[in-house]
């Protein structure tokens, strides 16, 4: 029974009318149905609950809700088959599961709950409750219209839905209404039954590849930059004194707070050997000596490998399986790259980055998986225990999985420490569509359509999957070796105290505003701190905004999650960082840029950019539950103009690609942002093999 909850596939367009009782809701549908010569949805609960009042004289309760969803459904599928183009719902399970919750001291169904959220819709039009309260024997809370109504646009904004608000007479509701739909109608892709069936495989809504592909014509335009971050306007830098404060803070916190050290592991290392596999294509120790081809070809690259790759972890381990093989030295450097690199060999170009050898302790190596579990029982640890996730490609579970097996034990032994480690993989439902140069559906050969993998910033969603009160994010390369291990804890404990300070402040100010007539000195004492210590930006008009909409701006700028991100002093790698920028309704905030996102024709942005004295080395700390202790959304808070249009080739056509807002760029963009400048011992990315050459990762 549960799936007749769920969505029919179909072409059409769905809105849904939502909001209070008594806001004009079902007039409006039976209008929109005429105008656009198509069937409505009636709120099937009127039927149902009618019914029951004539029988019993009593009104809703928590038993009848799933009845009336099922009912629901049933008339949506029904007439989705008869409409033309649009169907218009008068209600849908989000605003069952509202009444639930607003009625139900904050409870609803499992099974209600799981349809509420995963049906979709195009469009909800949010009835404001400017119209007359209408009495009958449903309707029960004329005096809670506005506390509904906060209940309604709550539900929409938690859940990520594309909605408008209907103010006014019945003419002007209709008019704002029709020109949304006419909109979407103007945009409108035409899916076959193959295509609907592909995306519900996936789970990929058809309103989200309609959203990306309005993308592609669009456009996605450049940040505007207004100046760099650094140190004194937009990056912290704190004392030794401080530094220490703030790790006892954190350290005097610690035993009361859930600990998470989350790990971006996906991916082979293929990029990570792209200069050597070139060696292999391009040198033959048959035709001609190494010296000649480093001085014929220039390659710096494979010159700074072969003269130094005694010094790499794994240098014995190929050395004994080549031994006797070479002519000469020459032949020798040949062979390893090949045993490195090739099937037959150890085949690291497609070896998951996080289980290569990078540093090597006497006769043990260790990779980069166990490193982070060294680092999280400094920082990461509660009452002797550390919780991690790696989020790893699927292909690479089972080797994940072993390696565990192999090194956790013995790390637990050496550092008092149970293990606590959980794995997730890139979810099908964040691919992207791609599209031909006339931004349609790219077909493949067999019909389909093509989908991409979205980039890393498909990770927010794995992310949102996790809860704890801090999470410690740092990618799967950039590990250190054990004589720098304490001053790295160091740096994260610190990061962590600036977090825990600013948010136990930020909790109590949020505390404050949930009760009831918040003083205007404090609401002054609020705006002064979301400006000072969470970098908050607020617009011009603010001061002209009446006490209530200053509150209820204050509240929302409180009630985000927090990222402190380490910032290292920039030495010429490659990458984003720090920077103030204006969006395109002029709202000033601190975020990560990469150069991609900077139009590098417009001279007065290069010179901004040249100004930047910090890079990102990908070093955060995240608070993403609220006062209450309940997490945040995080998808609620990603800028979905911040992603990348890329162009490629398949089957030789041209394509375009869409990348999506980077976990710690866009996906993070309406996060409060501190930036804090981080030693540069904690920056060790491991982005090509010879990398691993660098005294840093020499034990």
């Amino acid at each position: 029974m549960e799936e007749k909850l769920g969505q029919e596939p179909s072409n059409l367009i769905k809105v849904v009318l939502f909001g209070p009782e008594s806001t004009g809701k079902t007039t409006l549908a039976a209008q929109l149905a005429d105008h656009y010569k198509t069937e409505w949805v009636p709120e099937y609960a009127r039927e149902y609950l009618q019914d029951k009042w004539d029988r019993e004289q009593k009104t809703c309760e928590p038993h009848d809700l799933v009845p009336i969803a099922y009912g629901q459904m049933e008339l949506e599928n029904r007439l989705a088959k008869s409409a033309h183009k649009v169907l218009v719902c008068d209600t849908d399970l989000l605003e069952t599961k509202v009444y639930s919750e607003a009625y139900y001291t904050g409870t609803c169904d499992p099974i209600l709950e799981k349809y509420a959220i995963k049906n979709q819709y195009d469009l909800y039009f949010l009835t404001y409750i400017d119209t007359p309260w209408v009495a009958d024997d449903l309707r029960d809370k004329p005096d809670e219209r506005e506390r509904m109504f906060a209940y309604f646009k709550e539900a929409l904004e938690k859940y990520n839905r594309n909605f408008i608000i209907l103010k006014g007479d019945k003419a002007t509701r209709l008019a704002t209404a029709i020109e949304h739909i006419d909109k979407l109608l103007q945009n409108m892709i035409e899916f076959t039954p193959n295509d609907l069936e592909q995306l519900k495989s996936k789970g990929i809504p058809k309103e989200k590849v309609i959203r990306q592909i309005e993308t592609f014509k669009e456009g996605i335009p450049f940040v505007e930059l207004v100046k760099a971050a650094v140190v004194g306007n937009g990056i912290l830098r704190f004392s030794d004194g401080e530094q220490k404060d703030l790790i006892q803070y954190f350290e005097d916190n610690r035993g009361d707070l859930d600990l998470l050290k989350f790990v971006p592991a996906s991916g082979a290392a293929s990029r990570m050997f792209k200069a050597m596999f070139n060696f292999l294509d391009a040198f033959d120790p048959k035709k001609e000596t190494l010296a000649a081809y480093l001085e014929r070809s220039g390659d710096k690259e494979a010159e700074k490998f072969t003269t130094h790759m005694d010094k790499l972890p794994f240098y014995g381990l190929i050395m004994d399986r080549i031994k006797g093989k070479a002519q000469n030295k020459d032949e020798e450097a040949y062979l390893f790259v090949k045993k490195m690199l090739s099937e037959d060999g150890l085949n690291y170009g497609f070896y998951p980055k996080g289980l290569l050898p990078f540093h090597k302790y006497g006769s043990e190596t260790a990779t980069p998986f166990k490193e982070h579990l060294k680092e999280a029982a400094l920082y990461a640890k509660t009452d002797g225990k550390a919780h991690l996730h790696f989020t790893v490609s699927e292909q690479h579970d089972a080797m994940f999985n072993a390696e565990e097996k192999t090194v956790s034990p013995k790390i637990s032994a050496s550092t008092d420490t149970k293990f606590h480690i959980g794995y997730s993989n890139q979810k099908p439902s964040t691919d992207t569509i791609a599209v031909d140069m006339e931004n349609k559906p790219f077909k493949n050969s067999d019909g389909s359509i093509l989908f991409r993998p979205g980039g890393h910033g498909a990770l927010i969603e794995n992310l949102n999957d996790q809860d704890a009160d801090i999470i410690f994010i740092k990618n799967i390369d950039n590990v250190v070796i054990d004589s720098n291990l304490e001053a790295v804890a160091n740096s994260k404990k610190m990061l962590a105290g600036v977090l825990k300070k600013v948010q136990d402040k930020a909790f109590g100010y949020a505390k404050m505003l949930d009760g009831n007539d918040t003083p205007i000195d404090k609401l002054d004492e609020i705006k002064s701190f979301l400006e000072k210590d969470l970098n908050v930006r607020m617009s011009k008009n603010y001061e002209d905004l009446d006490v209530d909409t200053q509150s209820d701006i204050l509240k929302d700028r409180l009630n985000r999650p927090i990222r402190i991100c380490g910032m290292v002093k920039n030495e010429g790698e490659p990458g984003g960082g720090p920077f103030w920028i204006r969006d395109s309704e002029g709202n000033i905030s601190l975020q990560i840029i990469e150069s991609a996102q900077i139009d590098m024709d417009d001279s007065e942005q290069v010179g901004i950019l040249k100004n930047s004295t910090h890079f990102n080395p990908v070093d955060l700390v995240c608070g993403v539950r609220n006062y209450k202790g309940e997490k945040y959304n995080l998808l609620n808070y990603v800028d979905e103009k911040q992603g990348f249009i890329t162009g490629k080739t398949q089957e030789g056509k041209e394509l375009k690609a869409l990348e999506l807002p980077g976990l710690w760029n866009g996906a993070m963009a309406f996060w409060n942002t501190l930036f804090v400048e981080v030693p540069l011992v904690t920056f060790n990315p491991v982005k090509t093999v010879n990398d691993l050459l660098k005294p840093t990762h020499q034990a």
